[in-house]
């Protein structure tokens, strides 16, 4: 067998698979207005019982993920360690609390590492009430607690984006 017939012959029993590129992550970098429309309507649809919150993905880019959050009722109060939050009003009326300090503590689930880094409350003592509106934007720092309360009878739409902070050195 001369060598260009055994390349050829070796080349058919190489898989297909050795060939292709890794899988590209699951990319969405741009969402429509209608985009945004479609996901509020899967957020209610999605909404189980009586929960206070729906986050639904909007887009991605590892690490980094916007999201959209359709907002009927109260929620639990948060504190993110390690992540700084902004946030957009997409519809609704209602406040957000920034500052302060996290009341009624949840316990962290010590198997749940997430969860140790984001603890939530049931609301916030001293606190700054910030109007939520249409078109309103906040950024809220790492280690700040917040909360986000619809006024009664309006459920609020938000767009946001947590952005992890750097790790000191880069």
């Amino acid at each position: 067998m001369t060598l260009p017939r055994f390349l050829l012959a070796a080349a058919l029993f190489v898989p297909a698979t050795a060939f292709a590129q890794p899988a590209m992550p699951d990319l969405k970098l741009f969402a429509a207005s209608a985009d945004v429309q479609a996901l509020i309507a899967k957020a209610k649809a999605d909404r189980k019982g009586d929960a206070p919150l729906t986050n639904e993905r909007l887009l991605n880019l590892a690490p980094y993920a916007v999201n959209l959050e359709y907002r009927p009722l109260k929620a639990p109060a948060a504190v993110h360690v390690k992540e700084a939050e902004l946030m957009y009003v997409v519809q609704g009326t209602g406040t957000l609390v920034t500052g302060g300090k996290l009341t009624g503590v949840t316990p962290a689930d010590p198997a749940n590492a997430r969860a140790a880094l984001n603890p939530s409350g049931t609301g916030i003592e001293g606190g700054t009430p910030l109007p939520f509106t249409p078109g309103a934007i906040a950024f809220v720092p790492e280690n700040t607690p917040h909360q986000v309360i619809p006024d009664a009878g309006s459920t609020l739409v938000l767009i946001t984006f947590h952005v992890p902070r750097p790790v000191a050195g880069n």
